[in-house]
């Protein structure tokens, strides 16, 4: 399983550690991913996704999954974030 958020694309970055003395080190900034069940309300079914804590709280931010998904860049989505998408145009 890969480690890139499902609805803001986020993924690995990659850095430095840098000591007081100035000493670099590389290392990784993995995003913050959380499994999450989330409910639909057009749709009256929930969809489990792997998304980063910032993702969770824009979803609630904007007023829900339909509301997030509407307003989400095509290109940012996984293909099932993407899938869900278009059920909810077709349904609306």
């Amino acid at each position: 399983m890969s480690r890139v958020c499902e609805f803001t694309g986020k993924r690995p970055m990659a850095g430095n550690n840098v000591s007081h003395a100035h000493n670099k080190t590389r290392r990784i900034f993995r995003p913050n991913l959380c499994n999450v069940t989330l409910m639909s309300d057009a749709l009256g079914r929930s969809y489990k996704f792997r998304i980063s804590a910032h993702a969770l709280r824009s979803v609630d931010h904007v007023g829900g999954l339909d509301a997030f998904l509407g307003k989400a860049k095509e290109q940012d989505l996984s293909p099932a974030a993407l899938k869900v998408k278009r059920e909810l145009a077709r349904a609306s």
